[in-house]
């Protein structure tokens, strides 16, 4: 049913943001996923985010790989640039892309299969490489397309729909991408949109490589009792750090968020993460205590969601590689092809 588009028809009192788009705008095909899929909802977040960050459709490209995951962009912002790569190999699909043209926002949606087994050497080198991007990671524990087999963030000891129990450590997608240098880490819940969708929006506006583990049960094969990965498993340990909130520009500061300290995040572009910390001691700013505070929290059977970490001030590739500020397809022949004597000069630099 992909081929089957949403009616165009729009209510005339349907909501508008400042550019004049409605959500509607930012939606795609009908869904094809099992009803009640957890992934649906995280597109429901991206059409959230992005329609409230006033987001020129145009202006997202979205790449994914291959499983259940990959086929959402398909349900979110038609009118983007998409690419659907092979099973593992979005990162540097993306990678070459955002060399080539800095001015669009990139947005890569992949799975627990897709990024944790064939994936994984991929997702590490786009992290520790600071490419400019948002990461979301759609975690269910399960191959959901091949019927349900354990995937590698299966957490050991659980249970699958059959009573087999995983015997294998689960990968840990947060804690890998705080260790490898991604500057915006966290790690939501489709079933919280409160929480996931300022998180997503605060994701698109960093600069650098944002991560987002989102924990997505799938309704088919991991929604069972046993299940480390199941709505009820997750209500039941989620343990949020922080409330988040995203300002763009300089509007005056509200929040209805529970007492606690406040903490204001300037990212690159201006925009502000207005954080209230839930745990007291906790500091969304300290890579060291993020990565302890998770193994804390783990040990307790806990799962920790909220912004675990931001560094406001990361550099991204093209800060590294000193890319120019204009996109490839915008460059002349000339400046492009520079001649014999340039080429010379770079090759006798690499002696």
């Amino acid at each position: 049913m992909t081929y089957i588009a949403k009616p165009a028809f729009h209510h005339p009192s349907l909501q508008k943001n400042a550019l004049g788009f409605t959500r509607r705008d930012y939606e795609g095909k009908v869904s094809t996923l099992c009803a009640g899929c957890g992934h649906d909802s995280i597109s429901a977040a991206i059409v959230q985010a992005c329609f409230e960050i006033d987001l020129e459709p145009h202006r997202l490209a979205k790449l994914s790989g291959i499983g259940c995951s990959s086929k959402t962009p398909d349900y979110f912002l038609g009118a983007s640039h998409g690419f659907n790569t092979v099973h593992g190999r979005m990162p540097s699909v993306l990678t070459g892309a955002n060399l080539a043209n800095r001015e669009l926002i990139y947005l890569g949606v992949s799975g627990d299969g897709d990024s944790a087994s064939i994936g994984l050497g991929q997702f590490a080198h786009v992290m520790r490489r600071g490419v400019n991007m948002t990461y979301i990671v759609e975690n269910n524990g399960v191959y959901g397309l091949t019927k349900g087999q354990f995937s590698a963030t299966a957490d050991k000891g659980s249970k699958s729909k059959k009573g087999v129990v995983n015997s294998d450590a689960g990968i840990d997608m947060v804690a890998l991408a705080l260790q490898l240098g991604a500057s915006f880490v966290a790690r939501s819940f489709s079933g919280d949109k409160d929480q996931l969708a300022p998180l997503i929006k605060a994701a698109l506006t960093h600069k650098g490589a944002a991560f987002i583990d989102v924990l997505s049960p799938c309704i088919a094969f991991n929604n069972h009792k046993g299940s480390t990965k199941s709505f009820d498993w997750v209500r039941e340990h989620n343990e949020a750090v922080n409330r988040l909130d995203v300002l763009l520009g300089r509007l005056p500061v509200t929040t209805q968020y529970e007492p606690g300290e406040l903490v204001e995040v300037q990212q690159h572009d201006g925009s502000l993460l207005m954080l209230r910390k839930v745990a007291a001691d906790y500091d969304p700013t300290d890579r060291v205590r993020a990565m302890s505070y998770l193994q804390e929290r783990q040990a307790a059977g806990e799962i920790v969601t909220g912004l675990l970490y931001v560094d406001p001030d990361a550099d991204d590739l093209h800060d590294a590689l000193g890319t120019v500020h204009r996109p490839l397809n915008q460059l002349s022949d000339r400046e492009l092809t520079p001649g014999a004597a340039a080429l010379a000069g770079i090759n006798a630099a690499l002696r």
